[in-house]
């Protein structure tokens, strides 16, 4: 990856490859429908305002509708606008003459004027200024960008594209963001679903994220087993893409599927459970983690065991162990070799197993 470039994948530089249409859209109906109005839109200067949770690619779709219009060969520039200290604001985006203020010993343009033949990417608009969004607002209506400290504005043919997570109508209602600026910038509205909307497009999305970053560092991982995969869909993702991109890309890098479960398997629920459980009996943090993780890990063995009727061989792979700690696994967790019949608990034999190195042999009913 070159210098400078984000590391993230879905925060890909519009000079790299943007990730295929089927991973950005995936499979649901309302990201189908999405996709269908940035289509009609791209090819348009109406501006665009990409609504929805962090994390949920907003800047990947500006990316997707700069490059399927007519502003293509132009330059894409984004300003993160909670980044840029609000004294600094508003020149950052016009620029500004030399001696309109203390310190301006040169002309100098701004972010506008930079995507000029492009698209400009407001990401979290509802943190602009009042004077910024004055400014803004000028420049939509004339079509011209006025630098601090001049009398004359200079023509600029820009295609405005805005994101947000916040409710901007709550803004709007507190006085805060101005109305007319919202509906100019809102000519059409996407709303960004949050990952746990869309959890059928997971497998597509963390396939993808496997693939990049095992060549971004040259490693070779296993897949994901089924199992693991079904836990992943089963997760409500607070962060939406960009925290299954950084999961998949600690996978990537720890190599291991058991490494990473700890934090991971069995969701939040289970963590919430064991959170809850633990403060009444006032234990510490650490142990409402390992509680969860032995519970979590516990209701992993069971599924795949009867998924694999009790085959421990078969189980092993699946939830892509060694057999031999597997059956450790079983003994600390206690589980019984056939559950509901009155047999011998698993962890019996599990460490008569244990004992010789662990058996070369598994019958069907294992």
């Amino acid at each position: 990856m070159p210098k400078g470039v984000a590391d993230s994948v879905w925060t890909l530089n519009p000079a790299m490859t943007l990730p295929p249409v089927e991973v950005i859209f995936g499979r649901t109906a309302t990201m189908r429908e999405i996709h269908e109005k940035v289509l009609k839109v791209a090819d348009t200067d109406v501006p665009v305002l990409v609504r929805g949770e962090s994390g949920t690619g907003k800047e990947v779709i500006a990316k997707f509708m700069h490059a399927h219009s007519t502003w293509k060969c132009g330059p894409f520039v984004k300003v993160h606008c909670p980044a840029i200290p609000e004294t600094l604001l508003e020149s950052e985006l016009f620029g500004y003459e030399e001696g309109a203020f203390t310190g301006a010993n040169y002309s100098r343009q701004g972010r506008v004027e930079a995507a000029n033949g492009g698209t400009l990417l407001l990401d979290e608009i509802a943190e602009l200024s009042a004077g910024a969004q004055a400014k803004l607002l000028q420049m939509l209506q004339d079509g011209e960008v006025f630098h601090i400290g001049a009398v004359e504005g200079r023509p600029i043919q820009v295609r405005i594209a805005c994101a947000t997570h916040r409710p901007v109508e709550q803004d709007i209602r507190r006085g805060s963001f101005r109305p007319d600026l919202f509906y100019r910038v809102s000519v059409v509205s996407l709303h960004l679903p949050p990952l746990r909307e869309r959890r059928e497009d997971i497998p597509a999305l963390t396939e993808y994220f496997l693939q990049f970053y095992s060549r971004k560092f040259g490693r070779s991982v296993q897949p994901l087993s089924v199992y693991f995969m079904r836990l992943l869909q089963e997760n409500d993702w607070p962060g939406n893409i960009r925290e299954l991109e950084n999961f998949v890309n600690r996978y990537v890098l720890l190599g291991s599927e058991e490494i990473v479960s700890e934090e991971f398997i069995g969701g939040q629920r289970e963590l919430t459970e064991a959170t809850n459980a633990a403060a009444a009996a006032e234990i510490s943090l650490r142990q409402i983690a390992r509680n969860a993780a032995r519970a979590a890990e516990r209701k992993a063995i069971l599924k795949a065991l009867d998924a694999n009727q009790g085959n421990r061989k078969k189980a092993a792979r699946v939830l892509n162990t060694s057999y031999r700690s597997l059956l450790y696994k079983i003994r600390d967790a206690e589980i019984p070799r056939k559950r509901g019949h009155g047999q011998c608990p698993a962890a019996l034999t599990a460490d008569a197993d244990l004992m010789t190195g662990g058996l070369d042999h598994e019958t069907p009913t294992q």
